[in-house]
């Protein structure tokens, strides 16, 4: 069972603009808050984010280097997939592999990519 994740970010603000309706949305409660960084837990794990410090922005996040390259999480149907896909596009928030979606993932596996403020992957996924 995964404890906890933390994931410095370049903008707190943003981050938790993208990620505070999503996590709701999935049923994650917030679970912690100071000036520099929120969390929100789901069970015993929970998400950290936590706002990068001026000296380390030098280089930018991407998925393709080492490290970190997407986030999956579990929808409770495909209708939920289809609720959030709808939501990210009222916001503004491009669905990657949109020639695919929502089978991006493959015939049987119907989920929406999306991506964060940072540019991280985030992939929502239904039962299968």
């Amino acid at each position: 069972m995964l404890h906890h994740i933390e994931i410095y970010v370049s903008n707190l603000s943003k981050t938790i603009e993208f990620w505070g309706w999503f996590l709701k949305e999935l049923g994650y409660m917030q679970y912690q808050k100071w000036d520099h960084g929120i969390s929100w837990k789901f069970g015993e794990a929970y998400i950290v984010f936590v706002q990068t410090e001026e000296r380390f922005m030098d280089i930018a996040y991407h998925r393709c280097r080492v490290g970190l390259n997407h986030l999956a999480f579990h929808a409770k149907s495909k209708e939920h997939v289809d609720e959030i896909t709808l939501i990210l596009k009222e916001k503004g928030i491009p669905i990657l592999y949109q020639d695919k979606h929502p089978y991006a993932g493959g015939n049987d596996y119907y989920a929406a990519f999306f991506e964060d403020p940072d540019r991280i992957k985030v992939e929502l996924v239904a039962p299968t």
